[in-house]
């Protein structure tokens, strides 16, 4: 299967949230808004303050696209612009190094399981070296349930994580790591 993977669009990141803006009307905005503002803006809400970031010039994620068709997207941005993850007991950082964070993916089902959230991963992680990031942070599920509903998973796979070349530097929670990769420049 190929895939062109590249900075998203508005229409194509739409494309691949679908009516319903992604998981249950987030438009990937959960950690980038409290929990009252997320809340608020679930569906429209979301979808405008999303839309803003994108007419600000600032786009926060890649797309992977299929015979011009967006089936897939990585949101990637430097950590601090995800809040909510400071104030996660789970995820607030490690150290006070200044990581870009891999905070969110969807991919279209038909194509899961073809190892696309890989690809996207590791042109999230290059698309920061190349922006000035020296480390790049995730924060998979590690589930030990054979099947985990793919939809939930949204932060992504640790075996993804893993795959790309990522290592483990913290654990707080048995299904939650913190993931990181450095850049070879530092």
């Amino acid at each position: 299967m190929s895939f062109d993977i590249r900075p998203a669009t508005w229409d194509d990141f739409e494309t691949v949230m679908g009516e319903k803006g992604g998981c249950g009307g987030c438009w990937c905005m959960l950690w980038r808004l409290s929990k009252t503002a997320m809340d608020a803006g679930i569906g429209d809400g979301n979808r405008r303050a999303m839309k803003q970031l994108f007419d600000d010039g600032h786009g926060p994620g890649l797309v992977a696209l299929n015979n011009d068709k967006a089936v897939g997207w990585v949101q990637i941005d430097r950590r601090s612009a995800f809040p909510r993850l400071a104030s996660s007991r789970v995820l607030k950082p490690v150290d006070d190094e200044a990581v870009w964070s891999v905070s969110c993916f969807l991919i279209d089902k038909r194509f899961r399981r073809d190892g696309l959230s890989v690809m996207l991963l590791d042109a999230a992680t290059q698309w920061a070296f190349d922006r000035g990031a020296s480390v790049v942070e995730g924060y998979p599920i590690d589930t030990p349930k054979a099947k985990y509903p793919p939809v939930y998973a949204w932060t992504g796979f640790v075996g993804t994580f893993r795959a790309a070349g990522f290592v483990e530097v913290a654990r707080r929670s048995p299904t939650r790591p913190i993931m990181r990769k450095r850049s070879a420049a530092t």
